[in-house]
């Protein structure tokens, strides 16, 4: 313990002890690829594996405890720092996935002027499949019956946005 630690209150070092265990749930919920991104010693990410796979509600909380615990010794400031970039990065994909329903939307109430942007955006679209997967969308749309003509264009535009990685360019 340093000098710090002494002169705070019973009631700081509880409230900093729950938001390390916070941080620890939040860790707990990410997914393992996410979890594979964070710098962190390996007995906390062996304690985080435990706690993915606990079922018992208490088993549970006292291994969320014992995270909140190893998140003491640790600087817990790139660990915010990486889920902080984790909500950001996320939030981003959201609002590509808007953007990319957008175009789809449009392309099946017949813009035409969409797909000229599309490809701009995209170069590695591939107009023909493109002018025709809205052609389908669009029939699809006026007569009202179904959607796959819609799903199979939305995840051609998906593709061909991850393709290209103009995700910054969709915003």
């Amino acid at each position: 313990m340093n000098m710090d630690d002494d002169r705070k209150s019973r009631t700081q070092k509880k409230n900093e002890a729950r938001a390390l265990q916070k941080l620890g749930e939040q860790l707990v919920d990410l997914s393992p690829e996410q979890l594979g991104g964070i710098d962190m010693p390996d007995e906390l990410r062996k304690a985080i594996v435990v706690a993915r796979k606990t079922k018992s509600h208490g088993a549970r909380r006292r291994q969320l405890q014992y995270i909140g615990t190893l998140m003491r010794d640790i600087d817990p400031e790139p660990i915010r720092n990486a889920l902080e970039n984790i909500r950001h990065g996320h939030s981003h994909n959201v609002r590509a996935f808007k953007k990319i329903e957008k175009w789809r939307d449009e392309i099946k109430e017949g813009n035409k002027q969409i797909i000229e942007e599309i490809l701009s955006i995209c170069p590695d679209a591939e107009r023909p499949r493109l002018a025709q997967l809205a052609r389908n969308a669009r029939k699809e749309y006026e007569a009202g019956t179904g959607v796959k003509s819609s799903r199979i264009l939305f995840r051609y535009l998906k593709q061909i946005a991850d393709l290209d990685n103009k995700m910054e360019k969709i915003k």
